[in-house]
C-alpha cells in the first residue's frame, strides 16, 4: 500500500512538472528555452523584432502557392517548415518559396513523432530532411519544428548535433482541425504581442485568413519576418 501511495505521488509530480513545462512556453512574456543547454528551444523570440508566422507543410501545395501569393501582397515574409516526403515531391515549390525571400526550416521527413524516436532515430529522421533541403536549396537549414509539437530529450540532443534551433509556437490557430475562419483569426491575433510565433499550416481556411491575420499583424505595429529574423539572426 505504501508503496502505491508512493508511486501516485511521484506521477502526480511528473505530470505537474511536465504542465509546467508546456505552459512556460505558452503564458507569459520571454522566450521559453528548455534544453540540456538551455538555448536551443524557442516559443517566441526573446528579443522581438516582428511576428513570425510558420506554414508546417506536408500536404496542399496549391494553396502553398495561395499563401505565398497573398504574403508577396502585404509584403510578408514567414517560416516555411517542411516535411520531407512532401518536398521531395515538390522540389519548384520549395523553391517557390525561397525565391520569394521565405525561410526554410525543417518538419521531419515522415511526420513522425519524435517524442518516441531515440537519439539515433531523431538523427536520421531530421538529418535527412536537412539535407535534402540544403541539397535543393543549396543552403544551410537551421530550424527544425517538431511534428505534432512532441520532442524529448534525445530530440534537443540530436537538434544540438545537427546545429538545429528547435522552434515551437506561442499560438496555435488549430487551423488543421477547425474550417471557421473567425476562429482561426481570433487564435492568431487576439492580444497579440511582439516576438511572436504563430503556427499554421496550408489548409483552405488558413488561406481564407490569412490577409485578415495580416492587416491585424500591421495595425498593431508589428511585422511578419521570419523566425531567424526575429531571432537576431
Amino acid at each position: 500500500m505504501k508503496n502505491k501511495v508512493i508511486s501516485v505521488i511521484v506521477n502526480i509530480a511528473l505530470c505537474f512538472i511536465i504542465v509546467a513545462t508546456a505552459a512556460v512556453g505558452f503564458v507569459g512574456g520571454g522566450a521559453a528555452t528548455v534544453s540540456s543547454d538551455g538555448e536551443n528551444l524557442f516559443y517566441r523570440s526573446p528579443q522581438p523584432k516582428g511576428v513570425s508566422l510558420m506554414f508546417n507543410v506536408y500536404e496542399n501545395t496549391a494553396n502553398v502557392y495561395k499563401i505565398l501569393d497573398i504574403l508577396d501582397e502585404y509584403g510578408a515574409k514567414a517560416t516555411f517548415f517542411v516535411g520531407g516526403s512532401w518536398a521531395d515531391d515538390n522540389v519548384d515549390c520549395l523553391r517557390d518559396i525561397a525565391s520569394r525571400g521565405h525561410e526554410v526550416g525543417s518538419h521531419g521527413y515522415f511526420h513522425r513523432d519524435h517524442d518516441k524516436l531515440s537519439y539515433a532515430q531523431n538523427i536520421e529522421e531530421i538529418s535527412v530532411s536537412v539535407k535534402l533541403i540544403n541539397a535543393v536549396l543549396g543552403g544551410k537549414a537551421t530550424l527544425f519544428a517538431p511534428p505534432s509539437g512532441a520532442y524529448c530529450e534525445a530530440t534537443l540532443t540530436a537538434c544540438d548535433a545537427l546545429g538545429l534551433k528547435v522552434i515551437m509556437w506561442s499560438r496555435d490557430t488549430i487551423d488543421w482541425r477547425d474550417s471557421d475562419t473567425a476562429l482561426i483569426i481570433k487564435r492568431a491575433t487576439k492580444n497579440l504581442e511582439n516576438g511572436e510565433f504563430i503556427l499554421m499550416h496550408p489548409k483552405d481556411v488558413t488561406v481564407s485568413a490569412l490577409p485578415q491575420i495580416l492587416n491585424c499583424v500591421r495595425q498593431s505595429g508589428y511585422s511578419a519576418v521570419t523566425v531567424s529574423y526575429n531571432l537576431g539572426e
